[in-house]
């Protein structure tokens, strides 16, 4: 019995040991991205392959998932990103906001300064402050394969872009985009489909 509840705290001390050095090996990549990778030249400058590699192999060990190939842009927001899953030949534009639980496929292209948000202010209450609400439920994000996101999107709480959809500089996704679908505006919606026949008319 004692040698039993003996072998039991072993267990939980080298639990609590292994929980602390995840803990800090995080903290550790933190810094790095946010104190030198994150402010190191785009991409597009002399030696920006360097500099990508870097700011690819930090946001590995940050990232809940992480596609081979991956281009995250300078001056990325992410918290912690232990939700965030991006997968292979994608990437995150320069300035962007990536708040909670997001998915984003396979190469997925992406402007500057692109916001995904997935939660928001409770407000249902008219006898308190906003400000004393808190927040609701999280509602994740979900990006799919092969979507381009113009500078300065905003995708809110809960919304799923489809497969090859194309959304404009500027728009507000407010409710789900269907694949191949061209969404504009604010709220966005969809103006046309990506088929053989609109295409070849824009073209």
């Amino acid at each position: 019995m004692v040698r039993g509840r003996a072998e039991i705290g072993r267990k939980c001390i080298g639990g609590r040991k292994g929980t602390i050095s995840s803990i800090m090996r995080r903290l550790f990549y933190l810094a790095i991205w946010h104190l030198a990778a994150s402010r190191l030249p785009g991409t597009n400058a002399p030696g920006g392959r360097a500099f990508k590699w870097i700011r690819f192999l930090v946001c590995r060990r940050l990232f809940k998932e992480c596609g081979a190939n991956v281009d995250i842009g300078r001056k990325v927001s992410f918290g912690s990103g232990q939700k965030i899953s991006i997968g292979e030949n994608s990437g995150v534009g320069v300035n962007s906001l990536l708040a909670g639980t997001v998915r984003i496929g396979k190469n997925v292209m992406m402007g500057p300064d692109v916001m995904m948000i997935t939660e928001n202010h409770e407000f249902s209450r008219v006898d308190i402050p906003m400000k004393l609400q808190g927040v609701c439920r999280e509602r994740p994000i979900e990006i799919g394969d092969d979507v381009w996101l113009g500078a300065r999107v905003i995708v809110l709480p809960g919304v799923r872009v489809g497969c090859g959809a194309i959304i404009g500089a500027g728009a507000v996704v407010v409710g789900d985009i269907p694949d191949r679908a061209i969404a504009v505006g604010n709220p966005a919606r969809v103006i046309q489909y990506r088929t053989a026949k609109t295409l070849s008319s824009i073209i």
